[in-house]
């Protein structure tokens, strides 16, 4: 893999007059500032854990519940259910001290009880569907108990403000259906596709199922309901997409084009600097939690979970299932040009690079002479291929050395920048040049898209962008 940085931080030797140390101070500083960085970001989630936690509560509430109860205890009046005098009597004496700390802890579990009873409150209220059968037809009226579901469910969002995963908590789980609901619900999907005699063959096999084996499976559904929040998503997962062996390109993997109206620049390296920026921008703001939920109506919350594996991300090819590997921190991004892969960082000092800063790289590698190693050039073609071949090829040859370190490298980028070495073009009187565009994205060359990557960022010569991104 040709590298746009590489330097040795440290090392010594030993000679006949002692020790000899030599260290490289970038080098040490980088390793430091990444240290840094990386418990800044765990601080942060042990943060936005508590907060998410305790939902829609404020974890500042306990301090002036807190305030309260030492004011109580100290005025002569006593807690809800004397709980400051029956917790001072399990501590070791009946000190200042020690009458603080009863009264911190007797508001801590009168806060703890608001928090659940506001939390599971919220989760009940969540559960009412009434308000999707409200006619929108200008004139019409609300019912009485949707305005009063609306008024309970506004006070209790709007008492803090959410996080991108603080209604996760609060979230119904999804419901299981009966075994009868989705077998007519079946025959009546099923009846457009079937003619008469084998649809009266279909609704027995369906029968026979809901009589007898599918009681069975519907306890377990039922067992798994009560387990997990959502019954089908793990192996939704699991089964239709992991467990698949076809390859990912074309079969499973999808494209996204550029707003194809408007060419903001011409300068290949400008355009990808810039997506590059609000990328990684937008990585933070998810990294920070500090992207809004999706709310419909305003209101209903939709769960988040699927932000969380949008960057350092990769899915991993299996013999018989792949899975998916998410990254929790990565400091830089994989660049792919003609044939050659690129470690190009990301940070300085603790901060994201500029757009101008990312974009001087971004030339230096366009200008670079540098030329494919053996096997370096179609290295992604393996990524393109059955995936059980695959896995069998990755065991093989990427399980130590050299070609172990550089296909980690990849796996664990932020994401994968494709600068391609052809135009995407796009005008209305040649729809043929759409097609053209559409098909670079979604497989390339086959060799200059890494299909098992959460996304490839592709970069035509004039500027044009577009993606190529993994379903799971």
């Amino acid at each position: 893999m040709a590298e746009a940085h590489s330097a040795v931080a440290f090392s010594f030797a030993i000679t006949h007059e002692g020790f000899d140390i030599n260290y490289d101070h970038e080098v040490l500083n980088l390793v430091w500032n990444s240290g840094v960085r990386s418990w800044k970001k765990r601080m942060a989630r042990a943060r936005n854990g508590i907060r998410n936690g305790v939902y829609p509560a404020h974890i500042q509430s306990l301090w002036l519940i807190t305030a309260i109860a030492l004011g109580l205890h100290f005025a002569g009046y006593q807690a809800p259910f004397n709980l400051t005098n029956r917790l001072l009597v399990h501590l070791p004496s009946n000190t200042m001290n020690w009458q603080i700390t009863a009264c911190f802890l007797a508001a801590l579990v009168i806060w703890l009880s608001i928090c659940f009873t506001m939390r599971y409150t919220l989760k009940l209220l969540l559960i009412y569907k009434g308000w999707m059968y409200e006619s929108r037809a200008p004139g019409s009226r609300v019912s009485l108990p949707t305005m009063l579901w609306v008024a309970v469910v506004r006070v209790l969002s709007s008492w803090n403000k959410p996080g991108l995963y603080s209604f996760q908590g609060s979230l119904p789980r999804l419901p299981l259906p009966s075994v009868h609901n989705t077998m007519t619900r079946y025959l009546r999907s099923v009846r457009p596709l079937l003619d008469d005699d084998n649809y009266k063959r279909m609704e027995g096999l369906a029968k026979e199922f809901e009589q007898t084996i599918g009681k069975k499976l519907q306890w377990y559904l039922i067992l798994k309901s009560w387990w997990s929040t959502n019954y089908v998503s793990d192996w939704w997962e699991e089964y239709v997409y992991l467990r698949g062996r076809s390859p990912l390109c074309v079969n499973s993997n999808f494209y996204g084009t550029d707003a194809i109206f408007m060419n903001l620049t011409s300068v290949q390296s400008a355009r990808a600097a810039n997506v590059i920026s609000l990328l990684l921008n937008f990585r933070r703001l998810i990294e920070h939690q500090e992207l809004q939920p999706i709310m419909v109506q305003g209101m209903i919350p939709l769960c988040s979970w699927q932000y969380e594996r949008t960057f350092n991300t990769a899915r991993i090819p299996g013999l018989e299932t792949d899975r998916i590997v998410h990254y929790r921190d990565s400091n830089y991004i994989v660049v792919l040009h003609k044939g050659c892969y690129y470690k190009m960082l990301i940070y300085y000092k603790g901060r994201i690079l500029r757009p101008c800063e990312l974009q001087v790289q971004i030339e230096d590698i366009l200008k670079a002479k540098a030329t494919p190693v053996e096997g370096e050039e179609h290295l992604a073609a393996l990524t393109a291929w059955n995936r059980s071949k695959w896995a069998e090829t990755r065991n093989t040859f990427f399980s130590r050395g050299v070609n172990h370190v550089s296909l980690r490298t990849i796996e664990s980028a932020a994401f994968v920048l494709s600068l391609d070495d052809e135009p995407f073009e796009f005008d209305l009187k040649r729809p043929e040049l759409l097609d053209s565009f559409g098909k670079k994205l979604l497989h390339g060359n086959g060799y200059n898209r890494w299909f098992d990557k959460c996304f490839t960022v592709c970069v035509g010569t004039n500027g044009r962008v577009g993606f190529n991104a993994e379903h799971t």
